[in-house]
């Protein structure tokens, strides 16, 4: 399914209550071309700035419930305001990012848009967010939460050990002893070692 371009006011049906008229404005004063793309297992959203005669465009994973979808927005939106203030000067995730990410992302948080144990994540992030939302895994945590429950799909880390799964595309693998912070598992077929994380979705047999 190619990308694409989502209208403004369909917007709306993707967004948590409370959210919209912030959102538009930013989307609007910014002159962002925002697209809803199918889901993207290594990315929640992506951004590209503004150059000759293209705009800033924002894509996000249109499969995100709604709280993901706009935490992923607003992660966007930081790399957009950040490329307004300093251009290519300074790197994508760099101090000056995760200023500009704190600054929206509290906006939102004094809303209260967010459920409370969503919102005392995202509380705890304000000092130091991660580059992306799929590195921070207390935040996956809760946000699974709130998506739309799939039969048969579970988090790894729920799994018990010695338990067989497979991903999307059919490998299959098999649950080891955690290292750090993530599962060593066994691909079956070739019994390469593999590092998941504790909030990777996989598929199990019922």
């Amino acid at each position: 399914m190619p990308k694409q371009e989502a209208p403004l006011h369909q917007l709306k049906q993707y967004l948590p209550e409370g959210s919209f008229e912030e959102v538009s404005h930013y989307l609007q004063q910014y002159k962002v071309q925002l697209t809803i793309t199918r889901e993207r297992k290594s990315v929640l959203g992506d951004y590209r700035n503004s150059f000759a005669d293209k705009n800033h465009r924002i894509s996000v994973n249109g499969n995100l419930n709604p709280y993901a979808f706009l935490i992923t927005l607003l992660h966007e939106l930081a790399h957009l305001f950040t490329y307004e203030r300093f251009g290519h000067r300074v790197l994508a995730h760099g101090q000056e990012w995760k200023n500009e990410y704190s600054k929206v992302l509290a906006k939102f948080l004094l809303k209260k848009i967010f459920p409370a144990d969503i919102q005392k994540t995202l509380l705890k992030t304000l000092q130091n967010p991660a580059a992306s939302s799929c590195a921070d895994t207390s935040l996956l945590r809760v946000l699974h939460q709130y998506d739309e429950k799939k039969e048969g799909v579970n988090l790894i880390e729920t799994l018990p050990e010695g338990a067989l799964f497979k991903i999307k595309g059919g490998r299959e693998f098999k649950k080891g002893e955690k290292v750090r912070k993530r599962f060593k598992c066994v691909e079956i077929t070739t019994g390469k070692i593999y590092l998941f994380s504790p909030v990777y979705e996989v598929y199990v047999a019922i």
